[in-house]
């Protein structure tokens, strides 16, 4: 199964979070591609199995620049029920926290996706062991949800 992890950091949180995801997948037998979104070609997602897109939020609730290019070329991409998921890093002194996950899972949505009902959103970096461990349950729920969302898929 090939999944796509693509992200935006600037501290280096967000890259912690998805270096971790990668580990959990690559662990579970996934074939992984992590790359950073402002070097994505947004018609390649569209082949793989299943998708996760990571941000960190910026200022207040807004989406990073690094990631506008790929969201904006996110429109009129036809995702066809490829499932995804998104997660990010934040700061709970800012007043949207994590907003940035929420932006990402809407436009995945609109853009046809099977959208993971759980996000995945860590204060700052998952530097404790017990973030670490809600980043790779979070990998394993989703790769179960995209098995079972193929399952249906092909038997519908």
């Amino acid at each position: 199964m090939r999944i796509f992890i693509g992200y935006v950091s600037m501290s280096g949180n967000t890259e912690d979070i998805a270096n971790i995801l990668q580990d959990e997948l690559l662990a579970k037998g996934c074939e992984v591609v992590l790359e950073c979104l402002d070097t994505v070609d947004v018609e390649e997602i569209t082949t793989y199995n299943g998708i996760v897109i990571g941000s960190y939020t910026w200022g207040d609730g807004d989406l990073p620049y690094e990631a506008e290019d790929f969201y904006e070329e996110l429109d009129g991409l036809k995702l066809n029920s490829i499932p995804a998921a998104c997660f990010g890093s934040g700061d709970h002194a800012y007043p949207k926290f994590c907003a940035a996950v929420d932006t990402f899972s809407e436009k995945l949505k609109s853009c046809g996706a099977a959208v993971y009902d759980q996000t995945l959103k860590v204060e700052s970096s998952p530097e404790t062991q017990e973030q670490e461990l809600e980043c790779r349950q979070f990998a394993q729920r989703f790769i179960t949800w995209v098995k079972k969302v193929e399952e249906n898929f092909h038997y519908v």
